[in-house]
């Protein structure tokens, strides 16, 4: 008997012909009658198991972002030594993703809103994981959640802007120009803890990100007042950290 996520499973049958007939002919091509005749299938299968056709688009995203993070966890590499450049390598491939494949990409982000599964939050776990490395090794140049929403917004608008743009205006320069816009926003030009200068909010973020979870050196009291403590070093007023 076929699993739910067995290859040969009727639901991902139907979900891989929504798929096809999405990218091929967009939304509109997407009926539960044509995915239904797409998948050798009838349709009462999918209120069966989607529920309706919002749940059949709940589950194209949520497949969609399964094959993202397959490609995203093949490129991930924890030890990289340009930790600046693997940035760079992250934001491209999900901008390659976004504009290769525009009508998966807009369910995606539309079904991010409902919770879009673990894939999603896998994802959300790599960026957060990049940034973290950025920050401990002090080239983060603002708070590590701004920075991942930078990193998430730019390469979203830059998808969204180039798909906006009619064909024959499109400029790939574009694209560069707003990936490095991102590094310049949320990296230094060189790491700050290597620099003469003292920078007390950039160590205090480096120390913050490094700080091992469950370590027995200190109690969960003592790493929550820790914690507080860097934080408040990390966006005292005047920083030039928060404010470069």
């Amino acid at each position: 008997m076929a699993t739910e996520d067995s290859t040969d499973s009727p639901r991902l049958r139907i979900v891989e012909a929504a798929i096809k007939l999405l990218e091929d002919g967009g939304p509109d091509a997407v009926s539960t009658r044509a995915v239904a005749s797409a998948a050798g299938m009838q349709p009462p299968a999918i209120y069966r198991i989607f529920g309706d056709k919002d749940g059949l688009l709940e589950a194209v995203g949520e497949h969609g972002y399964a094959q993202f993070l397959e490609r995203k966890q093949a490129q991930l590499d924890p030890d990289a030594p340009d930790l600046v450049e693997e940035l760079r390598r992250g934001w491209d491939m999900v901008v390659e993703f976004g504009v290769s494949r525009p009508e998966l990409f807009a369910v995606m982000n539309r079904t991010v809103g409902g919770g879009a599964g673990a894939a999603h939050r896998a994802g959300l776990e790599i960026l957060h994981g990049r940034v973290r490395r950025l920050a401990a090794a002090g080239w983060l140049r603002v708070d590590e959640e701004l920075a991942a929403q930078i990193i998430q917004a730019t390469g979203q608008g830059a998808v969204l802007t180039w798909h906006a743009t009619p064909a024959d205006r499109r400029d790939p320069e574009l694209l560069t120009v707003l990936r490095e816009s991102m590094v310049a926003a949320v990296t230094h030009a060189e790491p700050m803890l290597t620099r003469a200068e003292p920078g007390a909010a950039a160590a205090a973020r480096a120390l913050r990100a490094a700080l091992p979870e469950g370590a027995d050196v200190l109690s969960d009291a003592e790493q929550r007042l820790l914690h507080e403590w860097l934080t408040r070093l990390v966006g005292r007023p005047g920083s030039p950290e928060v404010t470069g």
